[in-house]
């Protein structure tokens, strides 16, 4: 069932199905990949998508599940409150996954308004909603970034939330809306932060994309700074499958780690990607390819994180880096071109269109 659904009109859901789950986002990376294999895998659920269509988003990572009939694509914006509260009205939505957010740290800089607008705000709204609809779960998807960064120690669950750019603020931001709605409420919610992830449609703004693109367009590596930071790598299905496992086994008030002890460097990265696409024999030839540009502002060193909570419910990573950045280069040779701006994206900062 792959009709749009745009503006105010909300059709009524189709009958039969044991859970109706909404993921917000669902064209986007990591939300497309929960789409997916929540489809594939729950003909019984009925999974609506629900998606604005902002510049990272394509349907294209929906085609394999587009037809299925327990799948329902909606086009719509959280920061709209009417169209939210109809929605929930009229889909007797059980769980949501909420996934929608501004998430690129160096539009971040530019775009402050925007990333509070619809990642607090937004939340805010959705949240609300799903409070008067009363559904039996609200899972949350923020990100390791709200830690701050850390050169060696580990973060958990209990560790403060010291952000240190705009994406990261307004994420920490709306973290406090939904606890209070635990708190307050006992209304059912579920906080997410997880490593890196990477993997197929995650748009090329983001630095494993972003090189494997720059790479197969005959173009460097931009590394910002020394490039020593460090990031931990996820591949999307392992990801997807940790948030399956949170909706089904997830405790109410709790906030989970989806982390990885898989860790490289910025230089290392790009080191690896240039070997692998451009078959360079020495290090002077992989030299080559990498271009030093200043420094993003307020760089993190890296997130390491203390995850053994999720895996208590039975979770762990399964996919090794070098059978996921294998699919993840053939996915962008053939797919790099399904965002009508992907190339904008390579830039090695982002250009401001807008007033801060």
């Amino acid at each position: 069932m792959s009709g749009g659904l745009i503006g105010t009109e909300v059709a009524s859901c189709p009958p039969g199905f044991a859970k109706r789950i909404l993921v917000t986002g669902g064209a986007g990376f990591i939300a497309s990949h929960v789409v997916v294999l929540l489809v594939e895998n729950y003909p019984n659920y009925l999974i609506i998508n629900l998606d604005k269509l902002d510049y990272c988003a394509s349907l294209k990572n929906l085609e394999r599940v587009s037809d299925k009939h327990n799948y329902k694509f909606v086009q719509g914006d959280i920061c709209e409150p009417d169209f939210i509260k109809k929605l929930f009205e009229t889909e007797k939505i059980d769980i949501v996954l909420h996934f929608a957010a501004q998430t690129h740290v160096d539009l971040s800089f530019w775009h402050k308004f925007k990333f509070t607008h619809v990642n607090v705000y937004g939340t805010y709204i959705l949240l609300g909603a799903a409070y008067e609809a009363n559904v039996e779960k609200f899972i949350y998807v923020s990100t390791d970034e709200v830690y701050g960064g850390s050169h060696n120690k580990e973060f958990d669950e209990s560790s403060p939330k010291q952000p240190t750019n705009p994406y990261a603020t307004s994420k920490a931001a709306a973290e406090c809306f939904v606890q209070s709605y635990w708190e307050r409420y006992q209304f059912p919610v579920v906080i997410t932060r997880s490593s890196n992830v990477y993997g197929p449609h995650q748009f090329p703004e983001k630095v494993i994309p972003k090189f494997i693109s720059l790479l197969q367009q005959n173009r460097k590596c931009c590394i910002h700074g020394s490039g020593l930071q460090k990031r931990n790598f996820l591949y999307a299905s392992d990801v997807a499958e940790a948030f399956v496992i949170l909706m089904k086994k997830g405790q109410p008030g709790e906030i989970y780690n989806i982390g990885t002890d898989f860790e490289m460097s910025i230089t290392q990265l790009a080191k690896e990607l240039i070997h692998l696409i451009k078959n360079t024999n020495s290090e002077a030839e992989t030299e080559y390819w990498m271009d030093y540009v200043k420094d993003r502002p307020a760089n993190d060193s890296g997130y390491p994180m203390n995850f053994r909570k999720i895996c208590s419910l039975g979770w762990r990573p399964k996919v090794p880096w070098k059978e996921g950045i294998k699919k993840t280069i053939e996915w962008y040779q053939d797919n790099f071109h399904n965002w009508k701006n992907a190339e904008k994206a390579l830039e090695p900062f982002p250009l401001p269109e807008e007033p801060v």
